[in-house]
């Protein structure tokens, strides 16, 4: 009975770090994205303020539920092999972050003919093919993946050290 509540409690966890960083994800994004619509300095504070109430957590959604299945297999990955270091964890999540812009950028030219444009609505240097948004999605990315770390990534595998230690019996006289 213990271990199914150690196994509970790390889905838990797993799960706490998978909402951490789908929001740290969605606070980069923002972060990134507000100097480029023009904000100076002085107004980013205030801009901010508004932002990390509503847009944030609204963003995060949208950030989970397109990260959610290439994270399962890095979730699992590092569950599996016990990768407790940082450096994976940040580096899983540039490449997802790198594979979602990717994904936006091949669906760019398809969906601008599919609507009888004739001329692509996200053209170089706008929106989605800019490779400044790439750049700033492979840094949320990294920023999620870092505070999956920080919650649930520093004891990836710990379900199996708790089984190994159920398993052997407590030393003594035999």
């Amino acid at each position: 009975m213990r271990r199914f509540f150690d196994l509970l409690a790390r889905a838990l966890l797993m799960m706490g770090g998978y909402c951490a960083a789908a929001l740290c994800a969605s606070a980069a994004l923002h972060l990134l994205t507000l100097p480029a619509l023009g904000f100076d300095s002085a107004e980013i504070p205030m801009v901010m303020a508004g932002t990390f109430v509503f847009s944030v957590p609204f963003v995060a959604l949208f950030v989970a539920y397109f990260a959610f299945v290439p994270v399962l297999a890095v979730i699992a990955i590092a569950e599996l092999w016990s990768l407790r270091s940082w450096i994976y964890h940040v580096a899983a999540g540039g490449m997802i972050g790198f594979g979602i812009a990717m994904r936006f950028r091949a669906l760019a030219p398809e969906d601008a003919i599919a609507v009888g444009v004739d001329t692509p609505f996200l053209a170089p240097g706008n929106s989605i093919l800019d490779p400044r948004l790439a750049l700033v999605l492979v840094l949320s990315g990294m920023a999620g993946g870092l505070a999956y770390w920080l919650v649930a990534g520093r004891s990836s595998g710990s379900w199996k050290r708790s089984r190994a230690a159920a398993a052997t019996p407590p030393p003594g006289p035999q």
